[in-house]
């Protein structure tokens, strides 16, 4: 079966989509990536191989993200925004706004009924304008991070952060850990703060429904539902949210191939 493979290496994790050929199924895999790119890339497609059967036939490879360089096979490498875009689009045609929370990143999108990027914005090289600064607290804490979200939405009186650093905002922390503070009140302090650190990105750009989450950071209900209050709109998230520049990748890789 001829299929398209679409591969996102990212600071955290490696994600890859095949699209099937002609009904356009795809198969997901994730793997960690660590530092080490060029074996992650290795290793995710033996994986999604194995996974999809030994009867595919890969036509075309479109590699994206942060270790997109260190993918020996793919054929083509394109910038993670127009893989985002192109995967949103896929699943969602009438998104125009597009949040993207990654590990290391945010960006924020503005896009065309194409899928085409129109506008973007991408957060400053600082940790507490993405999801390592939830990672980060969450080590502090000592709770699972997928517990992090829900516990935050039980919160009653969060916790107001005075710094933008997520060094110092660590800092802060310890401290209110040692004053005795809810765990669920810092929670929801830091995911106001980071929420707040989006909803200035999404305003740089300029808003337009529908708007679309999508990253890693899509899966934490507690700062979906904080950028909600911040820009006073419901948001839509994709499913899979971790894997759509993955996705966006495999379908340029169809429309390159088929182009050909």
């Amino acid at each position: 079966m001829k299929s398209f493979l679409g591969v996102d290496i990212g600071s955290g994790t490696s994600k890859g989509v095949i699209l099937n050929v002609p009904d356009g199924s795809n198969v997901y895999h994730s793997i960690l990536s660590g530092v080490d790119y060029r074996r992650s890339a290795e290793e995710l497609r033996k994986g999604l191989l194995k996974k999809a059967g030994a009867e595919l036939e890969i036509c075309y490879t479109v590699a994206t993200g942060q270790g997109a360089g260190l993918v020996s096979y793919a054929n083509e490498k394109v910038a993670d925004l127009r893989g985002c875009a192109r995967g949103v689009n896929r699943r969602f045609p009438a998104a125009r706004t597009v949040i993207d929370v990654e590990g290391q990143s945010t960006q924020v999108m503005r896009i065309s009924g194409q899928g085409r990027v129109i506008n973007f914005v991408v957060s400053e090289k600082c940790a507490a304008g993405c999801g390592r600064f939830i990672d980060i607290i969450s080590n502090v804490l000592q709770i699972p991070i997928d517990e992090i979200g829900p516990l935050s939405l039980k919160s009653d009186n969060p916790v107001t952060f005075t710094t933008a650093c997520a060094v110092f905002g660590e800092s802060e922390a310890v401290s209110r850990v040692s004053e005795g503070v809810p765990k669920e009140d810092i929670l929801a302090g830091v995911h106001s703060a980071l929420a707040e650190k989006i909803a200035s990105l999404v305003n740089r750009v300029g808003i337009e429904q529908d708007c679309v989450i999508c990253g890693g950071g899509a899966l934490n209900i507690g700062l979906v539902k904080w950028i909600e209050k911040k820009l006073k709109i419901r948001l839509i998230i994709q499913p899979y949210p971790q894997y759509v520049a993955a996705l966006g990748a495999a379908l340029i890789a169809r429309e390159n191939m088929v182009s050909k």
